[in-house]
């Protein structure tokens, strides 16, 4: 990223504002934490469905119209994510954009989105298909590693 953009971010008032009032990052640190784990928790219901894995309640319920009734909470989850994340972002962008974590964290957020686009191009989700199984494992460590990679970023 250009220096003079970041330099600009970083002297933005509305950023000095989001990195120095005294509840402002914290509380944005908080509503991202819940944010992915409606997203998290959403997927994984359908995820271990599509793995077979036993689910109280869940086993008679195809793995179509279970990702459909999951749906609206998982894009609530990561569109409110995804829009804290950025004022995180613009907050500490002169950190952020040196950081390895938060720059591997971003690629997996990217490789996540496309393993996702693939699945549903695909048509309707198939529990019997080693494909659909494979993503869905891949999916769920994607999404453990991104997780783990947003907690690195404070250590790294």
């Amino acid at each position: 990223m250009n220096p003079l953009l970041t330099q600009a971010l970083h002297d933005w008032p509305f950023a000095v504002w989001l990195r120095s009032a005294p509840l402002v990052y914290p509380t944005l640190e908080a509503i991202h934490i819940i944010a992915i784990a409606i997203t998290f928790g959403s997927l994984w219901i359908v995820e271990m469905r599509l793995l077979g894995v036993r689910l109280s309640g869940l086993t008679g319920i195809d793995a179509n119209t279970l990702a459909k009734a999951t749906l609206p909470w998982t894009l609530l989850g990561f569109t409110l994510a995804a829009m804290v994340g950025s004022l995180m972002f613009l907050a500490r962008a002169s950190e952020l954009i040196g950081n390895r974590a938060f720059l591997v964290k971003m690629l997996l957020l990217f490789t996540v989105a496309t393993n996702a686009a693939i699945l549903h191009s695909r048509g309707p989700l198939d529990a019997s298909s080693a494909a659909t199984r494979g993503q869905a494992l891949f999916s769920v460590l994607l999404w453990i590693a991104i997780i783990i990679c947003g907690r690195w970023i404070a250590y790294v």
